[in-house]
Formats: structure tokens, C-alpha cells, sequence
């Protein structure tokens, strides 16, 4: 076994030019088979210590020709990133054929131009490891300190994507997914890299014991991860609160249908009937929920919306039921060219019709709802994805919103929900749970909206906080605070969730040190690497 290890280390670390790239490429492509909905996970024990073999090749001794070998190890890395990230995100490519006419033909760039400009965070993850690179097992820790620092940079870093983390890998199962709870998604990165990567260490340099250890402190992780998790999922564990229930809507409109003039009205009916649906004969409809939820964007009313909707939804909804949803909220602004401003927003509207609150968007996704230099992009034909004219407006404050009985609960409107311990800000209250709208139909029956799901159950772990998520197409899912979908509708399935809204769990772990812990295991992983470094100086 020794024997095949080392050569097939051998044979990838000999590697050289584009065969050294096509390589790392299709190992890239084969790693995105860990993330939802395949949940391959135990492929990166091939993929992560095949990688390492092929940067092998990239070492050079000497201070000069190290400096030089940073490029090749950064093309490696790119590589690799490239393969992942095409692999795992071509689903995006869906969402330019909701409107082919105008935006097919942007996506060739859209699937290649993302995943090329992704990878060059792995790209410099690998180029980072490649500093601390050594020939013995130590350079499995510089492998994971690269790599999830560069985790870390692509999730915060300008707008920040950090979409298909390596730490997921280790979300795969209700039980691995518990560690979230500790050191966060960045931190569940770390020991994915350290995890998968182990393997890698059998060949190379170093007396046996040495180049056993990794792997041996993989087989300490497994069952660590797995029996910490089973003990979470046990402690403290807590029921839905039954003084407050929810009616989830979920209409399963095509986006190639919801924004045409003559589906307003239709698409506003299907909204009441489902909500007011009687799910048993002895049902009563709305009057069952103290809070029916709609997903982002729900109906399309913006100009007349205070006329025409709310005044159907205040007829529709009984005594005592709010409903909660997502809508564009238009605000005059004579500064601006068009004479408004457009937010996407969620509104709480009471039973008589009032909106009560409102929550505007924090974080918008590029190119879907606003373009950089939207003037001068829009000036030449140039339009984002939902073609609003001037972009959607970016909020200014995330704030808890409040309805009936219902406790107060942070707003997230779609990918809001991916962004690691950035969603309650330091001077917020810890809210009772988190409500996420969005609308996954631009991707279809693609991996995307599983992936979307995966995000949101991690984000309940981490926070200790039940999340409830609306989607107009799906998957709308009721979760509890670790991470356990309690209901759920499938993929493209019309119909509502009636349940009661899960307590909330005391604050976990990651909840109070926020990104501390994924620190500590970078800073265990640093000094282990530098000194596999030091030792092979000598």
C-alpha cells in the first residue's frame, strides 16, 4: 500500500504545465460532488490529497526559485478553484434563460467568468500554502491554513461569495453539521482541509510515526465530530412553541410568468387561496396561523400596491393573523433620474391592512439586483438580472422586525442567509429566529436551491436559532435551532407548511466567539506548518 502511495504521489508531483492543470482541473470538477445535493463527501479523500501531490511538484529549493514556484503553485491552486466552481455553481447559468431573449447570450461569461474570478481565492490559498510548503506530513496544515484562509477572504472581501465552502463538505449529515455550532462554517473549513487532506502525508518525507500522524489525527476528527455532534443534537433539546403558529405559502410560479402584466391579478388569487386554504375539514384557513409567511418579491404590485393588494389582504386575513412577505417597496426621490428609489423589502402587514413594518434589503447580489457603475453599464443597454431600472437600493440597517405574538426575528431576504456570522450586528438583541425569503426560481430543478437550503440549516447551527425560509418555488422548510428540517414542500410543489415555530436554543459556542475559534485552528495550523518549514531549512 506504502508502495502505490508513493507512486502515485510520484506520478502527480512529475506533473508539469497544462497536464499539471487539466489535473487539478477535473479534481476540482470531482470535489464539487461533496457539496448538496449528492453529499459525495468522501470523495475529497481523494480529491484534497491528490491536490497536495500535485503542488508537490511545484517546490523548488531555494529562497529564489521558492519565490518563483509561488506561480506555478498559484496555477495549480486556480486551477483546481476553477474545476470546483464550474462544477458546483453552472447551475447560475438557469437564471439568463428566464429571460433568453435578452440575457442568453451572457451565459458563456456568467459560467465561466464566475467560477475563473472564484478561483482566484484557492489560487491564492495555494500560493500562500506553498510558503509554508514542506516535504513532510506538516504540509497537510499548510494545505488547510491556505486554503481556509482563502475561505475566509472569498466570503468577506468586497461583497463577499463564500457559496460552497469547503467547510460543507462536513455538513453533509445532521450530526457532522453540529460542529458549526462550535467554530463556524470558516472553522468547519479548517477541518475539512486538515480532514480530507491527511491521506497525503502517507507519502513524502519523515519517519513512519511521522508521516502516520495526520491520518491518525483523522481518525481521531471522525468520530469526534460525529459523537460532539449527537451529543448536540441531544442537549437541551427543545419543541416548536405552540402559542405561535405559522402558515408558510409556497405558490410554485414560474419567474418567467410572475412579472407579466396579465398574471397580476391571478397571481395575487393564488396567494389568498393558499393562504386561507383549510387544511382539514374542521380547519379554519388563516384564522389557524398567527403569522402566514410569503416568499421575496411575492406579488407583483408596486405602484398600486397600498390600492389594490393591500386592501385584498387585509379582506383575506382574520382577527389576530399578520402576514409577513416579501415585496418591492417603492420610495420617491427626485435625485434620482427615474424619480424613485425601489427596495426589496419584507413587509409585516396586520389584519386590517396596515403595513407595520418594514425591512429593506442589506445585501444585494451583483448583477442580480444592482450593477457596479449602474449609470455608465446601463448608459451602453446593459441591465441586471430583475431589469430594474436604476437597481434596487441597498437598505442601511438590518433590524429585528415584530409581529402579534409572534417574537421578535431577524429578516433575511435570500442570499442574505449565506454570510457566516454576519447576520446579527453587535448592538442588535439576540433575536428568537430567523426568517429567510427568497426565490429560487431563477435556478429551476438545479442543484442551487439544495444548496441554498444546506446554508440555512448551518446558519440555524451556528446561531442556536430556528430559521424559517419561504420560497416561491421551493424548498420552503421550517428548521429548528440544530439545523433539523422539522416540515418542509419539495422542489417545485404548490401547497403551504402549517407548524409551529421551533424555540430557540441558548447561544451557542460560535454564537458568542463569533470567528475566535476558526482563528485558534488557523493559528494551530500556522505554527505546525512553520515549523515543518523551519525543519526542512535546516
Amino acid at each position: 500500500m506504502s508502495d502505490f502511495v508513493d507512486s502515485l504521489a510520484g506520478r502527480l508531483a512529475l506533473l508539469w504545465g497544462w497536464r499539471r492543470l487539466l489535473v487539478a482541473f477535473l479534481l476540482g470538477a470531482a470535489s464539487a460532488l461533496a457539496m448538496a445535493p449528492y453529499d459525495v463527501f468522501p470523495i475529497l479523500f481523494i480529491t484534497f490529497p491528490a491536490l497536495v501531490w500535485l503542488m508537490d511538484g511545484t517546490v523548488a529549493a531555494g529562497r529564489a526559485r521558492r519565490l518563483k514556484s509561488l506561480l506555478p503553485a498559484a496555477l495549480t491552486g486556480w486551477a483546481f478553484g476553477f474545476g470546483y466552481f464550474l462544477a458546483g455553481l453552472w447551475w447560475i447559468g438557469s437564471a439568463f434563460l428566464v429571460e433568453a431573449e435578452t440575457f442568453a447570450w451572457m451565459i458563456p461569461f456568467a459560467m465561466l467568468l464566475l467560477p475563473a474570478g472564484l478561483a482566484l481565492f484557492t489560487g491564492l490559498g495555494a500560493a500562500v500554502a506553498r510558503l509554508l510548503w514542506s516535504r513532510g506530513p506538516a504540509r497537510v496544515f499548510a494545505f488547510a491554513f491556505g486554503m481556509a484562509g482563502a475561505e475566509f477572504v472569498r466570503g468577506t472581501v468586497l461583497t463577499g461569495f463564500p457559496w460552497n465552502g469547503f467547510g460543507y463538505a462536513l455538513a453533509a449529515t445532521e450530526a457532522s453539521m453540529q460542529a458549526a455550532s462550535a467554530v463556524g462554517t470558516y472553522g468547519l473549513a479548517v477541518l475539512a482541509c486538515v480532514l480530507f487532506a491527511a491521506p497525503a502525508a502517507l507519502s513524502g518525507s519523515g519517519e513512519g510515526f511521522a508521516r502516520a500522524l495526520p491520518s491518525a489525527l483523522a481518525v481521531i476528527l471522525i468520530p469526534g465530530i460525529f459523537g460532539f455532534g449527537h451529543w448536540h443534537l441531544r442537549e437541551g433539546e427543545v419543541g416548536p412553541d405552540p402559542a405561535v403558529r405559522l402558515r408558510i405559502v409556497q405558490p410554485s410560479i414560474p419567474q418567467g410568468q410572475k412579472w407579466l402584466a396579465e398574471n397580476r391579478s391571478a397571481i395575487l388569487a393564488e396567494y389568498l387561496e393558499l393562504s386561507d386554504r383549510s387544511a382539514s375539514p374542521d380547519a379554519m384557513g388563516a384564522g389557524d396561523a398567527d403569522l402566514v409567511i410569503w416568499p421575496e418579491s411575492a406579488i407583483p404590485f408596486v405602484f398600486d400596491f397600498e390600492t389594490v393588494a393591500l386592501p385584498a389582504i387585509a379582506a383575506m386575513l382574520p382577527a389576530g393573523t399578520s402576514l409577513v412577505s416579501g415585496l418591492q417597496r417603492v420610495e420617491p426621490d427626485d435625485t434620482r433620474p427615474y424619480g424613485y428609489r425601489v427596495y426589496n423589502s419584507i413587509f409585516v402587514i396586520d389584519d386590517r391592512g396596515e403595513v407595520e413594518d418594514v425591512y429593506d434589503k442589506v445585501k444585494l447580489v451583483p448583477f442580480g439586483e444592482f450593477l457596479p457603475w449602474q449609470s455608465t453599464l446601463e448608459s451602453v443597454g446593459l441591465r441586471q438580472l430583475t431589469q430594474v431600472i436604476g437597481g434596487f437600493e441597498a437598505g442601511e440597517v438590518r433590524d429585528l422586525l415584530t409581529s402579534g405574538s409572534a417574537p421578535p426575528f431577524l429578516p433575511l431576504i435570500c442570499y442574505e442567509i449565506i454570510f457566516p456570522g454576519r447576520l446579527v450586528g453587535p448592538d442588535l438583541p439576540r433575536p428568537a429566529w430567523i426568517l429567510n425569503v427568497t426565490n429560487d426560481a431563477w435556478f429551476g430543478d438545479s442543484p442551487g436551491p439544495w444548496q441554498h437550503l444546506r446554508q440555512a440549516r448551518v446558519r440555524a447551527v451556528e446561531e442556536g436559532l430556528p430559521v424559517v425560509r419561504a420560497a416561491n418555488t421551493g424548498i420552503s422548510a421550517v428548521i429548528d435551532a440544530k439545523g433539523r428540517v422539522v416540515r418542509r414542500l419539495g422542489l417545485g410543489e404548490k401547497g403551504v407548511i402549517d407548524a409551529g415555530l421551533p424555540a430557540a436554543a441558548p447561544p451557542t459556542l460560535y454564537a458568542r466567539y463569533r470567528e475566535m475559534p476558526f482563528l485558534g485552528l488557523m493559528a494551530f495550523c500556522l505554527l505546525v506548518a512553520a515549523a515543518g518549514a523551519v525543519a526542512r531549512r535546516r
